[in-house]
């Protein structure tokens, strides 16, 4: 099995994968990012139950490690670029930076929060 629970044909270096933001993001009050995910994939259901008072997104709220990263994503900088753009900016407070980002991005991935470039979900 290969790091994201399935087999893979190839090896994959996750420092050379391209994370992808599968959905949107609007700033916070405080400066940080909240990514919004639909409450209803289809978008019938989401016109029937959800009041046009109402937002049809939660809000995922991001830290600012969280929030820098997910700016990083833009589906051009590979991880290990964007580990780089970490460092430049927080230095050693996000370190180590290897194991946080990857674990934020393994959990992301396993959510649906994002995919790669280089993997095609099934």
């Amino acid at each position: 099995m290969g790091l994201f629970g399935f087999k893979e044909k190839e090896e994959l270096n996750y420092l050379e994968m391209t994370p992808l933001r599968n959905y949107g993001h609007e700033k916070n009050e405080n400066n940080l990012i909240d990514v919004l995910v639909p409450k209803f994939k289809n978008e019938f259901l989401r016109n029937l139950l959800v009041p046009r008072s109402r937002s049809s997104y939660i809000k995922a709220n991001l830290d600012e490690f969280g929030s820098e990263t997910w700016l990083l994503m833009d589906g051009e900088n590979k991880v290990e670029t964007i580990a780089d753009k970490l460092i430049e900016k927080f230095g050693d407070r996000i370190q180590p930076v290897l194991g946080r980002l990857t674990t934020f991005l393994t959990n992301l991935y396993k959510n649906g929060f994002i995919s790669f470039k280089e993997i095609e979900r099934k």
